[in-house]
């Protein structure tokens, strides 16, 4: 079973969405220079269907859920994107995973974003034009339940920053 610690409303990590953005706990990446580290641990309460409801009902005006992480048990984050996309078909469902691959075991269309990679203190967040991480536009081109297609939208988050080169 997931565990989550916390949620909280985000403006930047979908694009053009008030995200209801949960951290999963027991992340096994370990990455260096996580800025939410403590998710490495076996912490918070259990996720279940009506807590996902809950947390939805109390956050009036969010147009988005993101699973910030559970790359521990990656089945369990098909099984809440399924039932999100099945019960509240009109909020965006989005998984950011600390892996550098794409999970092939993953029923992608019940998302709508998928954004991977570790973070790398070197080549900075998904507004960095130097990042590693990568944020997939999920597409239905021949409908939901056909094989979607993911579109790297990574570049949106460049506009409005400036880097050192």
């Amino acid at each position: 079973m997931l565990k989550f610690t916390n949620s909280s409303i985000v403006f930047q990590e979908l694009p053009n969405e008030v995200t209801l953005a949960i951290n999963i706990a027991g992340c096994p990446n370990k990455c260096v220079g996580c800025h939410s580290s403590f998710l490495q641990e076996d912490i918070g309460e259990d996720l279940t269907y009506e807590k996902l409801e809950d947390l939805i009902r109390n956050n009036d005006g969010i147009t988005a859920v993101c699973f910030m992480g559970g790359d521990s048990q990656p089945q369990y984050i098909n099984l809440f994107a399924g039932y999100l996309y099945a019960r509240f078909p009109d909020i965006r469902v989005g998984w950011y995973s600390g892996r550098s691959e794409i999970y092939l075991d993953v029923i992608y269309c019940f998302f709508d974003y998928i954004k991977i990679g570790p973070y790398i203190p070197e080549f900075g967040p998904l507004n960095n034009p130097k990042t590693n991480q990568k944020l997939f536009k999920v597409t239905h081109p021949n409908g939901y339940m056909q094989k979607p297609k993911l579109i790297d939208i990574t570049s949106s988050f460049w506009n409005n920053h400036k880097f050192g080169q």
